[in-house]
């Protein structure tokens, strides 16, 4: 279930005349995306030296949870669908246990068995016709988290069903950027943004006092922002569906599949999530566009320090209780 996020930081050039603390940061590629590593700190040789401990950190997640990487437990894990369970680290355990958990808060519209889904949609303009309902249907058929069972006594993982798999596509960079920056916190880093692709996750304030911000962008004009919010120790995820999509008899089908169903969402083009915690906020985005508007809005609601934002095919903005955009 492949993304494409666009969220631009907006962050104060700061000058070193009257402020102790600086801005400093680092553009990199980890987990085959691009991330922007932001700390303050008062010295240079400091804050390269707290950004090279949290690719560190990133990097460590990315060799756990990583499906293409043969070695690492979660393809251990599919490797072993339908044969035995798998002894897994605590930490990947907790985390697919989150995932679990997720799913039936979404009522399946996020699933980390996603990934068993063959690749009968094309977003790379290569596709003319629909894919046939048989085709679809098989798709979906070693779909279902209710099939991955978990032994907290021995730590095991097992997927019922042959051919199963699990990937962490939708909710790996969240986990990434709340892992970097929970080790930063306890480096002492005062304040910073690990932005993982558009799942991003903040801390502390800007060296003049003023909160960090980001400005989401306008789906109907890239060029634009329809809106500059302020993110106080939290995280925000914006999932966007403009670029990758396919119109197949004059309708329009997003790259962001429904696992149940293995029929692309409609009718959004954008969500962004405010959360605790990115993790949190990248699964609940990719949730809201299977979810569709209403459903989305109204889970989105019953969760205490959880916000969104939801622009639909037609440019409408629709916005969860707490959420107010003056145009």
């Amino acid at each position: 279930m492949f993304r494409y996020f666009f969220i631009v930081l907006a962050v104060t050039t700061i000058s070193n005349i009257g402020f102790s603390q600086q801005i400093y940061k680092r553009t990199l590629t980890l987990m085959g995306s691009r991330f922007d590593i932001t700390v303050v700190a008062t010295e240079k040789i400091k804050a390269h030296q707290y950004i090279d401990q949290a690719v560190e950190e990133i990097s460590r997640i990315e060799k756990l949870i990583s499906s293409w990487d043969k070695s690492s437990q979660t393809s251990l894990i599919n490797t072993n669908a339908g044969i035995r369970a798998v002894t897994v680290d605590k930490e990947l355990f907790d985390l697919i246990h989150r995932a679990i958990q997720l799913s039936k808060l979404t009522d399946g519209a996020f699933d980390i068995s996603y990934a068993s889904m063959d690749q009968i949609w094309k977003f790379d303009n290569s596709m003319t016709t629909m894919p046939t309902e048989q085709d679809i249907n098989a798709s979906v058929a070693r779909v279902g988290y209710h099939n991955i069972i978990m032994d907290k006594e021995k730590s095991t993982v097992y997927l019922t069903k042959k051919g199963m798999k699990i990937g962490f596509g939708a909710i790996g960079k969240g986990y990434a950027a709340d892992k970097a920056k929970d080790l930063l916190v306890k480096q002492g880093v005062i304040a910073g943004i690990i932005n993982a692709s558009g799942d991003m996750n903040t801390w502390g304030n800007q060296p003049d006092g003023s909160e960090w911000k980001v400005a989401i962008t306008n789906p109907m004009n890239k060029n634009n922002a329809f809106a500059l919010l302020p993110v106080v120790n939290s995280a925000v995820v914006t999932s966007g569906n403009y670029e990758k999509y396919v119109v197949l008899e004059g309708k329009r089908y997003t790259h962001i599949i429904d696992p149940r169903t293995g029929y692309p969402s409609t009718g959004i083009i954008s969500v962004t999530v405010f959360a605790p915690k990115a993790e949190l906020a990248d699964a609940l985005a990719t949730s809201v566009f299977v979810m569709g508007i209403e459903t989305g809005v109204n889970r989105i609601n019953q969760l205490k320090g959880v916000e969104c934002i939801i622009i639909d095919d037609q440019g409408d903005i629709h916005t969860s209780n707490h959420i107010t955009i003056h145009q």
